[in-house]
């Protein structure tokens, strides 16, 4: 299982180097945007599929060991949160502090809200 774990971690970063990429180059065309909305975007995204995988899980669609090779190998390798605090960091630096606290709250409340949601469409979903 650790091989699958390590394998499906590599492929995560590989997923969350490719949309970081994209997001950054429609997001920055003109170079105006300071917000890093691509990290956001991705802690959203897996934490969004960490809550599908927990409540996959907990009705019994899915064995543990798929859920913990998928969560703690791909979401592990695709999640960024440390990038997340460097950015806010850097805005702090760059003395946008506004822009730093705004991005430090979603940086902490998207994630949840798309944890929730997931909750929400298992539980509306009858699969709960």
């Amino acid at each position: 299982m650790i091989w699958m774990i390590c394998l499906f971690g590599g492929i995560g970063a590989m997923a969350r180097y490719v949309l970081d990429v994209s997001i950054q180059r429609s997001w920055n065309r003109a170079g105006k945007h300071g917000f890093p909305l691509a990290t956001l975007v991705i802690n959203g995204v897996a934490s969004l599929c960490a809550g599908i995988a927990m409540m996959s899980y907990y009705s019994q669609s899915v064995d543990m060991e798929t859920v913990m090779t998928f969560v703690v190998g791909f979401l592990g390798g695709f999640s960024t949160f440390s990038t997340a605090l460097n950015e806010v960091l850097s805005l702090i630096r760059k003395r946008r502090f506004a822009m730093a606290v705004g991005y430090g709250a979603a940086t902490v409340l998207v994630p949840l809200a798309c944890v929730a949601i997931a909750f929400g469409i298992a539980l509306l979903g009858g699969h709960a």
